[in-house]
């Protein structure tokens, strides 16, 4: 971690202006899921305990330019006063007079969340103007938005480009160091699991662990693009033909490598398929070939049994995307078999990390997330930093004093 953190600036008596993620699912004006606020409240209780006074921004949802009422982050507000036990006021805006008057009648330990930033359409534009208005509100910035720090906007990277005294939270710091291991990690015994519909959302991914990782286990959806560039059958199944040629490039490589330095990138052997996506008339079948314009909706016994066992014997574990329909019950074996595999390994002394939405929604169904070393709460951004490219958010951070 070669950037300052929380611990090392002072925010005692300062307005300390901190980005969070916010951005969580809503029932109308209900969190149904506070996982994003409560990952938070570490940075947040630090602010608090230490005297300063918190001044807390995020977006949420993606609104066209312009406030929307049904984006306001006013319930996430709400769930975070409730988690505090101390009341959170709801800035009108994220910038102008009534919210600068707000900040000026803040005490020592107050926490105010500002509007949602994305109201405005410089935040994405990362407009220097825009960025000059947030960073005026505070005197210290706090980034602990881990999955917006691949976003070049405004209150991720134009803040600290303004308000020189700045740090990451505990979340981004926690993020990044368990992350860094993964990249860190020895090959013998490291295995990448990835699932999820398309090549394209991982290659970067594929390309920067291939040489790092001793097996990569290939699931879900992606899948099908590897195989049929192996002139497999694959029938209806998903295809991303824009990224095929990549999938043959990189299948070549993991062949053709030095035996001593090879990783396995495995496939599965056999699949549980349907006639549609929604697993209408779900089957088995334990030829790899998908024939009769059926799907891929899962992985099959045999390859679900494999996987599980080179899992089992892993050190280090990466998981990003489920290996099929996991939100149907008859389509969810072969992923909720994987989440058991990376528990057990966990628990066998195996450093682990899930990554990305659905695979963490996936965790969550199987009652195992507290089994994982590190359930990461950035999806893309994960998914970028593991791929080897420098996350915006953390670039802009101030960098940590040299140790003598």
């Amino acid at each position: 971690m070669d950037r300052m953190t929380i611990d090392d600036v002072d925010v005692s008596g300062k307005r300390v202006l901190t980005r969070v993620d916010f951005n969580v699912p809503l029932d109308g004006d209900r969190v149904t899921d506070d996982t994003r606020v409560r990952a938070a409240l570490p940075t947040i209780q630090k602010i608090i305990q230490s005297g300063g006074k918190c001044i807390l921004m995020s977006h949420l949802g993606r609104p066209k330019g312009g406030p929307e009422p049904k984006y306001s982050i006013k319930p996430a507000a709400e769930k975070l006063s409730e988690l505090l036990g101390r009341e959170v006021k709801t800035a009108p805006d994220c910038v102008g007079d009534e919210v600068k008057g707000l900040v000026d009648a803040m005490q020592n330990g107050d926490v105010l969340m500002l509007e949602n930033v994305r109201f405005h359409k410089e935040e994405e534009q990362n407009d220097p103007a825009f960025a000059a208005q947030l960073a005026a509100l505070g005197e210290v910035y706090v980034n602990d938005a881990f999955g917006a720090a691949h976003r070049a906007h405004a209150s991720t990277a134009g803040i600290p480009k303004i308000l020189k005294s700045s740090a990451a939270g505990y979340l981004m710091k926690t993020e990044l160091e368990s992350l860094s291991r993964l990249l860190n990690a020895p090959q013998e015994g490291f295995v990448v699991i990835l699932g999820g519909a398309k090549v394209g959302d991982k290659i970067t991914v594929i390309h920067n662990l291939i040489t790092r990782a001793s097996h990569m286990l290939i699931g879900g959806g992606m899948a099908y693009t590897f195989l049929k560039m192996k002139k497999i059958e694959i029938g209806k199944s998903l295809f991303d033909a824009e990224h095929a040629t990549i999938a043959y490039n990189t299948l070549q490589v993991a062949e053709n490598a030095n035996p001593r330095k090879r990783c396995r990138l495995l496939l599965p052997s056999d699949h549980v398929i349907a006639d549609n996506l929604d697993g209408t008339g779900a089957s088995v079948t334990t030829d790899a070939n998908i024939t009769d314009g059926k799907i891929g909706v899962d992985i099959g016994p045999n390859t679900t049994s494999y996987f599980a066992s080179i899992i089992r014997q892993a050190k280090t574990i990466f998981w990003n995307g489920p290996m099929g329909i996991f939100e149907k019950e008859a389509l969810a074996k072969g992923t909720m078999e994987i989440a058991k595999a990376v528990a057990d390994a966990t628990s066998r002394g195996a450093f682990s990390v899930v990554g990305g939405g659905d695979s963490v929604a996936a965790l969550v169904k199987s009652g195992l997330s507290d089994k994982i070393s590190h359930v990461s709460t950035g999806g893309g951004a994960s998914l970028e930093f593991m791929g080897g490219i420098d996350l915006p958010g953390v670039e802009a951070l101030a960098k940590a004093p040299k140790k003598a």
